[in-house]
């Protein structure tokens, strides 16, 4: 049975979406931090030209894209497991409901504003 708030159709989606999202996030860090290790000099000019590539904002918005499906998912997961009627009593569906609206709107902002600063000029 699909929950109205999950990700994905299954549980096992979700797994694999969460890991996907790691290894993506993952290449990216490493990516980043060899970029910086091998750049004797980062000042505003090379990292505007490093980061106004093609290939960066592409490579950006995928690890945007699922940071933001790595967040929903885990977060979902805790709020599901610890937000429940057992441990809140009758408030928790509401209670749950709301800080699931709360973070969805948190990582459409997140979104919107880190597709405004990738593709921004």
């Amino acid at each position: 049975m699909k929950s109205a708030t999950s990700f994905s159709r299954s549980g096992l989606s979700d797994w694999l979406l969460q890991r996907v999202s790691a290894i993506v996030l993952a290449a990216y860090t490493v990516w980043l931090s060899a970029w910086f290790l091998i750049t004797p000099v980062v000042d505003y000019p090379v990292w505007h030209e490093f980061m106004s590539q093609t290939c960066m904002r592409i490579f950006t918005l995928l690890a945007l894209l699922a940071f933001v499906a790595h967040a929903w998912i885990g977060m979902w997961t805790v709020f599901t497991d610890y937000l429940t009627e057992r441990q809140m009593g009758p408030k928790a569906n509401v209670v749950r409901l709301v800080v699931q609206v709360a973070m969805a709107l948190a990582l459409f902002v997140v979104i919107v504003w880190g597709i405004q600063i990738i593709w921004g000029n």
